[in-house]
């Protein structure tokens, strides 16, 4: 076929598919030949080819039969012309990543601006030069900036996060992808967005050449908005698909907004369908999110979704002690008096930024006024975080959520009833409210029934004897604990 009749079957199709779909995907086919019943043709990109081959190639292909060329079918070349990724020649990749950078044309858009990506910062604070820092495209995608003090080394593990931090290293450790996506949710300050920095910034160091983009949701659909209304669409499409791995922060921010769920469905499930790995956060499990659409739901919900659990007194602990240290580097002569960082972390419980805070205020002052310290001082200049941590959890809440957890009715912890399946329950939400809240035992008595404060008494001491020798009631009133402070 020659060059005129090709420009003529591209006039009949233009008529048949329209100016739109001509110009984003019939006009940047290259035809180059026609050989043993396959027209090749050259494409910009795979995604160009996929896309084409799977929703025009019928329609192609009845034209060149109509123009009296015996075509059976299609096969798209990316354009040789493409620049290659430059690759560790010192240490290949495992797989699947070796196999993501033996496909360079796959990411030839990002590689015109690697010349040009801007000298960065390790988390060590080693300056990579401009080639070295354009190799690892976080920068050159424009993603979000990580933090530098968001790495493994100063992530403090816990019971209650240790799970979520065994997942994120073994995502970082690269090689084939097991879980996808990978899923980390919980509440406020809990450790999500340090686990998603020190995932890129690990994955950039191992592998310089790999394509990492990690940004936030809103950041997602606002470049998802600006390509709509600059007309860029297949710039967008092909800068997420072009991707190895995909890390998207918050993403019950997209819930409600049906066009970006949409497109972040269909990124998804190309990603997905290419081997990359994605990881995302939220701030809850992806079946509780509000407004989000059944079919994202549903991608979420076939990796691995871990849940950082609010933390306990021993990890505030550890991360206030950790954080000291840290503080020592900027004041070196100040002392800290014994019991300061238990109290802290005693009454300190909502989350690990409001925790941080509170300890970089009390150095601060502690430096400005010249004085140790002590618990006076960390009374005095934390009068207000103190006040807003106080527990304001309720009677009615408590019984609610012990109800919750044993499957019984509200009715039945309040009531008469002395079933062994009522009557735990009930000496587990007395011991609860007296844990929990400043009710008195009267007061508490009343709240269950009208029963006497002698019967809460008992009921607490019972619960404080089992505690000891009963490990699943341990376990019972520990998870009941953190479910009501968190």
């Amino acid at each position: 076929m020659t060059e005129e009749k090709w420009g003529q079957l591209r006039t009949r199709l233009l008529k048949t598919v329209g100016q739109n779909n001509f110009t984003t995907w019939i006009e940047p086919l290259e035809f180059n030949s026609v050989d043993d019943g396959v027209a090749v043709f050259h494409v910009p990109t795979n995604f160009m080819g996929n896309y084409v081959s799977q929703n025009f190639a019928d329609l192609i292909l009845h034209e060149f039969n109509l123009s009296g060329e015996p075509v059976q079918r299609l096969a798209f070349r990316v354009a040789a012309n493409s620049p290659a990724r430059p690759v560790r020649q010192s240490e290949q990749p495992a797989e699947p990543f070796a196999e993501m950078q033996a496909r360079p044309e796959d990411h030839h858009a990002a590689d015109s601006q690697w010349d040009e990506a801007p000298t960065r910062r390790t988390p060590a604070g080693k300056s990579l030069s401009s080639k070295a820092a354009a190799a690892a495209p976080v920068e050159a995608l424009q993603a979000a900036p990580l933090d530098p003090r968001f790495t493994f080394d100063n992530f403090v593990v816990g019971k209650p996060n240790e799970l979520a931090h065994a997942a994120a290293r073994r995502v970082a450790e690269g090689g084939p992808v097991t879980f996808n996506p990978l899923v980390l949710y919980g509440g406020v300050g809990l450790g999500k967005t340090h686990l998603m920095h020190a995932i890129a910034w690990e994955l950039t160091e191992q592998y310089p050449g790999l394509n990492v983009l990690y940004l936030s949701a809103e950041q997602f659909m606002y470049r998802f908005v600006q390509a709509l209304r600059e007309r860029k669409m297949m710039d967008f499409k092909h800068l997420f698909r072009s991707v190895d791995v995909l890390m998207v922060d918050d993403v019950q921010f997209i819930a409600g907004k049906d066009s970006t769920q949409e497109e972040f469905f269909h990124t998804f499930n190309a990603l997905v369908d290419q081997n990359k790995q994605i990881i995302i956060s939220a701030d809850r499990a992806p079946g509780e999110i509000k407004d989000l659409e059944e079919r994202v739901k549903s991608r979420l919900q076939c990796g691995l979704v871990v849940d950082l659990h609010p933390t306990d007194y021993e990890l505030r602990l550890g991360i206030l002690q950790t954080k000291v240290q840290l503080q020592r580097a900027t004041y070196p002569d100040l002392q800290i008096a014994d019991g300061v960082l238990e109290f802290l972390a005693h009454r300190i419980s909502t989350n690990v930024r409001v925790l941080e805070g509170a300890l970089t205020r009390l150095f601060a002052f502690a430096s400005l006024v010249g004085r140790e310290i002590d618990m006076d001082l960390t009374q005095d200049c934390l009068a207000d975080v103190l006040r807003a941590s106080e527990r304001k959890i309720t009677v009615e809440e408590i019984q609610r959520k012990v109800s919750e957890y044993y499957n019984i009715r509200m009715s039945d912890i309040i009531g008469p009833k002395r079933l062994r399946s009522y009557a735990r329950p009930r000496q587990v939400a007395m011991y609860l409210c007296k844990k929990l809240t400043s009710r008195s035992l009267p007061e508490i008595g009343r709240r269950f029934g009208g029963r006497d404060h002698t019967t809460v008494m008992h009921g607490v001491r019972r619960i404080e004897e089992l505690k000891s020798t009963d490990g699943q009631i341990a376990e019972d009133v520990e998870m009941l604990r953190r479910a009501l402070e968190s």
